[in-house]
C-alpha cells in the first residue's frame, strides 16, 4: 500500500515546490519593483509624466482678457458654480473678513501630450475646482475672492532639467500675471489683499511678488502672503520678495510657507530641486534656509500638539458634506525646514513618495488657515486705520 501511494506523494511534493519557487519568485519581483520605485523614481516619473513633444508657446493672451468672468474660478459678480463656496458641513460662513483674497492653484494637468493645459479643457477644468474646493475654501469668509484659471505647466515641467520644463512655467507665469494685474485695477482699492498660492501655484506667486510687489505701493496693502507646499529660500527667494516671514499669529504683511511631510520623512526629492534651482536672486539655493511657518501656531520654528489643530478636512469629503476633524494632526518644524505631521494619517490615496503629503497641506490645517487669515486681515486694519 506504501508503494502505491509513494508516486502520489512525489508528485504532491513537486506540486508544493512549484508553488513556492512561484510564491519566492513572486516576492523577488514585487522586491525588485520597490528597489526600482526607490532608486529610479524619478527617471520613471519623467516617463511617466514629461512631454516627449517640442515645447510650443501658448498664443499670448490680448492685455484685457480677464476683463471679464470667463477665465476666472472665481470673482465677484462671476454668477454660477463657484467651488471656493463650498465649506464643509458644520462650518457656517461666519463673519465677512474685509479682504481681497488672490488664490492661484496648483497642478491639475497631468498630459505629456503638450507642455501648457489649454483654457478648454473640460477635465483640467473639473480637476482644479476640486482643488479650488478643498484649498479656496478656507479663504471664502473674504470680501472679494479672486482666482484666475492659466494655462498651468503639466506636472512633468516640474520633474525635468530641460529647457521645455522652465518654458512651460514661464508661459503660465505670463497668464498668472495678466490675471493679478487685472485683480489691482478691479478688485477694491479700500481693502488689504491676501495672496495664496499652492504648489505650481505658489511658485508663481512668488515671482508676482517680486515683479508686482516688492518695493511699490501695493506692499501696503498686503495683509499676508501664503506660499504653500513650495520651498521659500530664506536667504536667496525671501529678500526679493519684499516681504519679512511672520514670527506670530499677530503679525501682517508677511509670508507663511509649509510643506507637508509625514514621519518617517524623506524630502530628498524636494530637496533635489531645490537645490539645483536658482534663488530670485540667481544665487543657487543649495543649502540654505528654507523658510517653514507653523500653522498651527503662526510662527516659525515652533511645535504645536495635535490639540492645537482646530480642524482637519475629513477624507470623506463630496459636493454635499463632509466635515472638520479636530486634534487631528500635530505639527512641528523641521531643522530642514520642513513641516513635520507625525505618524501619516489616513486622507486619501495621494500621499507622494518620502511620505510626503503635499497635496494635503491645506486640507491639514483648513480650519487653523481660516482663523489665521482672519487674525492677520484683523491685524491689518487695526494698524492701517
Amino acid at each position: 500500500m506504501a508503494a502505491l501511494m509513494q508516486p502520489s506523494r512525489c508528485r504532491g511534493d513537486h506540486l508544493a515546490r512549484k508553488f513556492l519557487y512561484g510564491v519566492a519568485g513572486a516576492v523577488l519581483v514585487v522586491m525588485a519593483g520597490l528597489l526600482g520605485l526607490r532608486f529610479w523614481a524619478r527617471q520613471l516619473s519623467e516617463m511617466a509624466f514629461v512631454p516627449s513633444a517640442a515645447f510650443s508657446a501658448p498664443a499670448t493672451l490680448p492685455d484685457d482678457a480677464y476683463a471679464g468672468p470667463k477665465l476666472w474660478i472665481a470673482r465677484p459678480g462671476k454668477g454660477g458654480a463657484d467651488p471656493t463656496r463650498w465649506l464643509p458641513s458644520g462650518v457656517a460662513p461666519g463673519q465677512t473678513v474685509a479682504a481681497s483674497v488672490f488664490y492661484v492653484h496648483p497642478t491639475s494637468y497631468y498630459d505629456r501630450s503638450q507642455w501648457n493645459a489649454s483654457l478648454g479643457d473640460a477635465l483640467t477644468a473639473a480637476h482644479t475646482d476640486g482643488l479650488a474646493r478643498i484649498q479656496g475654501s478656507a479663504f471664502n469668509a473674504a470680501a472679494q475672492l479672486w482666482a484666475p484659471r492659466y494655462r498651468q505647466a503639466t506636472f512633468g515641467a516640474m520633474l525635468t532639467e530641460a529647457p521645455a520644463g522652465q518654458l512651460a512655467l514661464a508661459a503660465a507665469y505670463r497668464d498668472v500675471r495678466l490675471a493679478f494685474d487685472q485683480f489691482i485695477s478691479a478688485s477694491d482699492p479700500k481693502l488689504p489683499i491676501v495672496i495664496v498660492g499652492h504648489s505650481q501655484g505658489a511658485l508663481h506667486v512668488i515671482h508676482l511678488l517680486k515683479d508686482r510687489v516688492a518695493g511699490t505701493a501695493l506692499a501696503q496693502r498686503i495683509a499676508a502672503v501664503y506660499v504653500l507646499g513650495w520651498p521659500v529660500s530664506i536667504a536667496h527667494d525671501l529678500p526679493a520678495m519684499g516681504l519679512p516671514a511672520c514670527t506670530g499669529p499677530d503679525q501682517s504683511g508677511c509670508v507663511l510657507s509649509w510643506m507637508s511631510y509625514a514621519e518617517p520623512a524623506d524630502p530628498s526629492d524636494t530637496l533635489s530641486v531645490y537645490d539645483r534651482t536658482p534663488g530670485l536672486d540667481g544665487h543657487s539655493r543649495k543649502g540654505s534656509a528654507i523658510l517653514c511657518i507653523n500653522p498651527l501656531t503662526g510662527g516659525a520654528g515652533t511645535n504645536a500638539p495635535a490639540s492645537a489643530n482646530l480642524g482637519t478636512l475629513s477624507p470623506e469629503l463630496s459636493a454635499s458634506g463632509g466635515g472638520l476633524i479636530p486634534g487631528m494632526i500635530p505639527a512641528r518644524c523641521s531643522p530642514q525646514g520642513f513641516l513635520l505631521i507625525g505618524p501619516g494619517p489616513q486622507l486619501g490615496p495621494d500621499v507622494m513618495p518620502g511620505n510626503n503629503y503635499h497635496v494635503y497641506d491645506i486640507p491639514l490645517f483648513w480650519a487653523n488657515l481660516r482663523a489665521d487669515f482672519a487674525r492677520r486681515v484683523s491685524h491689518w486694519h487695526a494698524t492701517n486705520p
